[in-house]
């Protein structure tokens, strides 16, 4: 992080440590940057960045990545969302290899239409370039970019000439590295593949879907030379076809469909399905050809032979060591122990596929070691240990880059999640100056401190006992109180925190103030030329309107709850087919004919169909339907889980209507009045300075907005942002 001039290095700590200095800068208000590891690939990284107000910040993030050679080239995949046209977009891309190139390739979305002119690419022997330079117009056109900007992905393709079929050892920077040329012998070598499916009742609802999902997947990697046969199994026994079939784009559009027809019943015979798994593959030898069973199942086998060591008995004895078998388990409750068992003793692994995500991901994902009690703990500090010391991110450690701090400053840590978030009492000074006895009267507060940065008090006389009334000043925190009652007749009171004002007589009396609570489940407006906000409450519990457009047939509407922050539903529609569903466990879509689910926590996920795309992550997902943009959170706090809307962009030439839709809200305060008073299209209404929680953005900051009443803010009443159904 480049901050006027200067750099300041990332460290890699352990997580909470690092998030703790991440929260503390940003609370400063400072620049501070944060990298994490997400999902359970270890390959997924999530950055996030703060700038501080007014300043300048360059972020440099250097990783390492093993680009992985399919099918007789490497892909290197590089994202590029912005959501906005950027003035100064860059993208370099400088390729070396020492064996040279033997060919280049540049394709995906960002190479479509005028932004393929911004594409140039250069190549040597053993060195090439990709550039992308597009400007803000290019940048608005390709296949799927809009007025939002770049979103979409470029997709660089090469491979190294191969001049020596036995490999090819290399010294660079006094390590040594074995580069292996053997050309990918799954990829090259003709296979014979036979799938075993589960169909059992105990494989229904998410453990079916998977099953579909991995079938799928891996049927989508089969070459047009390899062989295939698919078995369903129950109680009973069935093949699909007797034969095994080339995996033409026939075949497989057939099988996938037969794939998409599975449905769940029946008992579970695993030990009679994987034998005349054996058996197809035994009548159907090929040469030059490799064979392979794998078994899709969570693992109980209930019908027939039951007894789990008999069963790896005859299945090691049927195979013979003649091909490997490769065990799918499904479902947390599967039998892991006796798949991995079986798998290993006939020459292959097993994978096991939760159900909190989807299958195809996890399928490319590295095998988990399983462990228990005392050597779960232990493994995790000795990754800890090695994390730390050779600097990797890991779901134990974070990498964080903040400015060092001259000198001792105190930060209010940010409370972590589902903690109460009260702030801790200030405690200052109060200075009393003692005036004559029996002036009649209060004096007023010392005109040099009301209004300053000292903050004031003056005093008021209420039932033959004068009490103190402060006024709120720009302390870094709020230190507005209520009525003290006072023992002293005719005093002027003044709160100083940092320095000593010029008056007589100084008496320092320590007292303790308490700080004001932080409103939450408040709407915030942008002002037009105030810097100001408005923010306001709506009533629960409702059914709302949040977002509409009637034109695009566009709609977004919510429910919340009584008792309980944000919502617990959100719904969009658009046109008439495409409807999306919301709540605190799942994410569903429907696109009229297909409907796919996600669920929260899950590796990041994209769905993108005509005029939709949908960006899942961990608690976050954005949504982008014509060109209306909006992210919505999932929020904890406590016990309670809650969806919270953040519209990060609407079409200049469309009026949208909805609580969200109001984008030219201002307002005027008025000088003057016993209590803040704001003037709003000509009517003056009460507000009170507030501290809220901004519940669009993921870190929940704490920031203070003018509270008035939703009628003010919105000039309607609640009913008319009220629906029948979501």
């Amino acid at each position: 992080m480049t901050i006027e001039g200067k750099t300041y290095d990332g460290v890699v700590k352990e997580k909470e440590e690092a998030q703790q200095q991440y929260n503390q800068a940003v609370s400063r208000g400072q620049s501070a940057g944060q990298i994490k590891s997400v999902g359970r690939t270890l390959e997924d990284f999530k950055t996030s960045v703060t700038v501080a107000a007014f300043s300048k910040v360059t972020f440099e993030l250097t990783y390492e990545e093993l680009l992985k050679r399919r099918l007789g080239k490497y892909e290197l995949l590089i994202n590029a969302q912005p959501m906005q046209p950027v003035a100064d977009f860059k993208m370099d891309v400088h390729i070396q290899e020492k064996p040279g190139i033997s060919f280049l390739e540049v394709k995906g979305d960002l190479s479509t239409g005028d932004l393929a002119n911004a594409i140039k690419t250069t190549r040597a022997d053993k060195d090439a370039w990709v550039t992308l330079y597009p400007t803000r117009d290019q940048q608005t056109k390709c296949k799927s970019c809009g007025e939002n900007g770049l979103n979409g992905d470029l997709l660089i393709t090469y491979d190294v000439e191969r001049r020596n079929p036995k490999g090819e050892v290399m010294k660079n920077f006094e390590r040594l590295e074995f580069f292996c040329s053997l050309r990918c012998q799954m990829a090259t070598i003709p296979k014979n593949v036979v799938f075993i499916i589960d169909r059992s009742g105990s494989m229904h609802g998410r453990k079916i879907e998977q099953t579909r999902l991995a079938l799928l997947r891996i049927l989508s990697d089969l070459d047009e030379d390899d062989h295939f046969g698919l078995i369903t199994f129950d109680s009973e026994v069935n093949l699909w076809k007797r034969e095994l079939l080339k995996a033409t784009e026939a075949n497989l559009k057939n099988a996938k469909s037969f794939v998409n027809e599975i449905t769940d019943r029946g008992a579970t015979d695993i030990n009679a399905a994987v034998l005349a798994g054996v058996d197809m593959i035994n009548r159907h030898p090929r040469e030059g050809t490799a064979s392979i069973l794998i078994l899709l199942t969570d693992g109980d086998p209930t019908s027939g032979e039951t007894n789990i060591e008999k069963i790896m008995a005859n299945v090691k004895k049927a195979i013979g060591t003649k091909f490997p078998l490769y065990c799918l388990g499904f479902g947390y409750d599967v039998n892991f122990d006796f798949l991995t068992k079986m798998s290993l003793e006939n020459g292959g692994v097993a994978r096991r596929i939760y159900e909190d995500s989807d299958a195809d991901l996890q399928l490319c994902s590295k095998m988990r070691v399983i462990l228990k009690g005392q050597e779960t703990e232990d493994e995790k500090k000795e990754a800890l240990k090695l994390s730390l010391k050779y600097q990797f991110v890991t779901p134990l450690t974070s990498m964080v880059v903040t400015k060092p701090q001259e000198g001792d400053v105190e930060v209010a840590d940010k409370p972590k999640e589902g903690e109460a978030q009260p702030r801790p009492p200030a405690t200052g000074f109060i200075q009393q100056h003692r005036h004559s006895p029996g002036l009649p009267g209060a004096p007023a507060a010392h005109p040099g401190l009301r209004g300053s940065r000292y903050g004031g008090a003056h005093l008021g006389r209420r039932g033959g006992r004068y009490r103190l009334h402060s006024y709120p000043a720009a302390f870094p925190f709020p230190v507005a109180e209520e009525f003290h009652d006072l023992s002293y007749s005719n005093l002027l009171i003044s709160r100083v925190f940092d320095q000593k004002p010029t008056l007589p007589e100084m008496v320092r009396v320590p007292v303790t103030m308490s700080a004001p609570t932080v409103r939450s489940n408040c709407f915030l407006l942008p002002v037009v030329g105030q810097s100001k906000p408005l923010c306001f409450d709506v009533p629960v519990p409702h059914k709302l309107r949040l977002l509409q457009d009637s034109a695009s047939e566009f709609s977004m509407n919510g429910e919340s709850m009584t008792g309980q922050n944000g919502f617990h539903q959100i719904t969009f529609h658009y046109k008439t087919n495409h409807h999306l569903t919301i709540n605190t466990t799942s994410v569903r879509y429907h696109d009229g004919q297909n409907q796919v689910e996600f669920l929260w926590g899950q590796e990041l996920t994209q769905h993108n169909t005509e005029g939709v795309s949908l960006i899942l992550r961990s608690t976050e997902i954005d949504v982008t339907m014509e060109n209306i943009h909006v992210v919505i959170l999932l929020h904890k706090e406590k016990r309670d889980m809650f969806l919270w809307p953040a519209v990060q962009q609407q079409p200049k030439d469309v009026s949208l209507t909805g609580i969200l839709g109001k984008t030219d809200a201002s307002y005027e305060e008025i000088q003057g009045s016993q209590t803040p008073t704001l003037k709003i299209n000509d009517q003056e209404v009460s507000a009170s300075w507030e501290d809220v929680t901004d519940y669009r953005l993921s870190s929940k900051p704490v920031i203070k907005c003018w509270l008035v009443s939703f009628y003010a803010a919105m000039q309607r009443d609640i009913s008319d942002f009220t629906v029948t159904k979501l």
